[in-house]
């Protein structure tokens, strides 16, 4: 479960041998024998599970696994839950071909990779591609640029991301190190959520209820629930280390629908990286991790007595009133040098499950080193987006939402409708009716976003397919606004194709003219998906110079199936490397 990787590892012992290196040492075998040794050694190249090289293979099909009691059949990647880490360089290109073996279609998304002019292979379904149907196939390019450290990889369609998800680890160029004291070890730590019914019968269940999903049955770290559930305590998830050694864990939250809290008990965290760049050090006690996010953090193993220390992740959840998964996942952290092992394994200190403040004094001490990518003094273009939870009217007046209808979600009150031909393609070759682009740069009504008494009125969005073209090169605001429409709560935010930077946020509605002069212009954390609080606002800002389809949306899987999600188009640039690349030969069909 655990990678042994430094930066300065190659590829696995095996590919550390030439092919001449090996015909040397076969050279008193018999030719069927060298035959089969060098089939299965390429084979073990090409498909090796925590692969490198630049062309991969991933067959989804399902497989059987069993955890709180119960065995069932899950789709994965290779038939591994968590799937197979990718491991690149900082720049290089990838190619991974995707076989889809399962009942379902698919997509895969390369979350946090910007995939410069290569919106082809970005993955959410109907906005950059056209599923991947049962018994066909894909060779996804994936184009690296600056990312650098821990990224993931995860189905975007339906709700197959549940168990089709999987770690990127980016390490720095050829001949470079890491700004901070390299580690002993890495080691992902992938956390997960885990239903006893098929996650198909799930979302099912749940669209035709109109209501909210219901609550998963445990969360899991690298795919297992840890010893306070049922039928848990062999399998729980260990990571050995050494009295004075320093760890690297990259951390990926892949749950669906919850922000966690996570520590480890007598140990501090020290928070060197997050989504995919470097942060400015800082240690904490405990992390806060929202669906989408990743977190990179040294941990020294510091205990010269050695024993076990439970590591353990819990929900962050404000809803008043809003049912959640309220259980706590567990890992042990075990040192192998112990001679006065205590008797007992500490357990972790979390914040209580609503603690606002304990989740964003973490969240707003995460700084960008620097030095900043563009100029933070101006921008070109702002969008100030409500994001809202919604009722619509239910046929019979017979759903599970609010007074008999059926729950939805929006930006700027439009409920974002999906189409069955993709975005992208529909932008490309010019195909008209497919989407509008009308989504509003301001609300269609201003009023009290985060009041606790709101008419009904205000509860039904508009159904539609609406867009943001942007130009090319242009520095955009986007202040995200959240309401207390049917229920306040936090949205993790993800804008595929760009990083930004988090300028400012704050509870209650957002102030034009006052809350600007807080913004932090000089070292503001620079990510990928941002955390709108409660009854809050947030303000980003990115550079609009990567031209494409780019798919903005909630990271909280039911509000994204309710309709929490718009469309960014950037348009071309003047020089022909600021233009779309091409298409592949062999999209899928539609």
């Amino acid at each position: 479960m655990t990678s042994t990787r430094s930066v300065n590892d190659g590829v696995p012992l095996y590919d550390d041998l030439s092919f001449g290196q090996l015909y040397a040492w076969s050279s008193t075998m018999p030719l069927c024998i060298k035959i089969l040794l060098f089939f299965f050694i390429s084979l073990a190249r090409f498909t090796n599970s925590e692969a490198w090289g630049r062309h991969h293979v991933f067959f989804v099909k399902e497989a059987s696994y069993t955890r709180l009691c119960e065995t069932k059949t899950i789709l994965t990647v290779n038939e591994q839950f968590p799937g197979p880490t990718l491991y690149v360089h900082e720049g290089d290109t990838i190619y991974v071909k995707v076989h889809n073996n399962g009942r379902y279609n698919i997509t895969i998304h390369w979350h946090g990779v910007k995939q410069p002019r290569n919106p082809w292979s970005d993955g959410p379904e109907y906005i950059t591609q056209c599923p991947i149907q049962p018994g066909d196939s894909f060779n996804y390019k994936i184009i690296f640029s600056s990312e650098i450290g821990t990224l993931w990889w995860h189905a975007h369609s339906d709700w197959s991301r549940a168990t089709v998800h999987g770690a990127i680890i980016v390490y720095p160029k050829h001949g470079t190190t890491y700004p901070f004291p390299e580690p002993y070890q890495e080691v992902p730590i992938i956390f997960g959520e885990w239903w006893k019914e098929d996650i198909m019968e799930v979302l099912e269940e749940f669209v035709a209820s109109g209501g909210a999903p219901r609550d998963s049955d445990a969360y899991t770290i690298n795919g297992q629930p840890g010893d306070l559930y049922p039928c848990s305590n062999q399998d729980i998830f260990k990571l050995n280390v050494k009295y004075g050694k320093r760890y690297l864990l990259r951390m990926v939250n892949a749950a669906m629908n919850e922000i966690l809290f996570f520590a480890i008990a007598n140990h501090s965290l020290t928070i060197v990286g997050a989504d995919g760049g470097y942060t400015k050090p800082v240690t904490k006690e405990y992390a806060v991790i929202a669906p989408g996010q990743t977190l990179d953090c040294l941990l020294e193993a510091t205990k010269a007595a050695g024993g076990s220390y439970y590591m353990a992740a819990r929900a962050y959840s404000t809803a008043f009133g809003i049912p959640f998964d309220n259980t706590t996942t567990t890992a042990i952290l075990e040192y192998d040098n112990g001679t006065n092992l205590p008797t007992t394994t500490p357990f972790p200190s979390l914040p209580f499950y609503n603690d606002s403040s304990a989740a964003f004094d973490f969240l707003i001490g995460l700084k960008s080193p620097g030095p900043l990518l563009f100029p933070l003094n101006k921008y070109d273009m702002q969008i100030y987006s409500t994001v809202s939870v919604n009722a619509v009217p239910c046929q019979n007046n017979s759903c599970a939402g609010p007074n008999d209808t059926r729950l939805a979600a929006s930006m700027n009150n439009i409920s974002f409708v999906s189409r069955f031909i993709d975005i992208l393609e529909a932008y490309y070759y010019n195909i008209n009716g497919v989407f509008g682009t009308r989504f509003p740069s301001v609300p269609p009504l201003f009023f009290n976003f985060t009041s606790t008494n709101l008419p009904s009125i205000l509860l039904t969005p508009k159904r539609a397919t609406e867009v943001r073209v942007i130009e090319y090169n242009s520095i955009i605001e986007v202040v995200f606004q959240g309401t207390n429409l049917v229920a306040g709560i936090d949205h993790p935010m993800h804008l595929h194709g760009f990083d930004f930077y988090i300028l400012g946020w704050g509870f209650g509605n957002f102030d034009k003219n006052n809350d600007p002069l807080k913004y932090n212009l000089v070292d503001p954390p620079h990510r990928n998906t941002v955390i709108v609080p409660i009854n809050g606002w947030v303000a980003i800002r990115f550079k609009a110079h990567n031209p494409g389809v780019w798919f903005m949306h909630c990271h909280l899987e039911r509000h994204l199936t309710w309709g929490m999600e718009t469309v960014f188009i950037v348009k071309n640039g003047k020089e022909a490397q600021e233009r779309i690349l091409p298409p592949p030969l062999h999209m899928p069909r539609c």
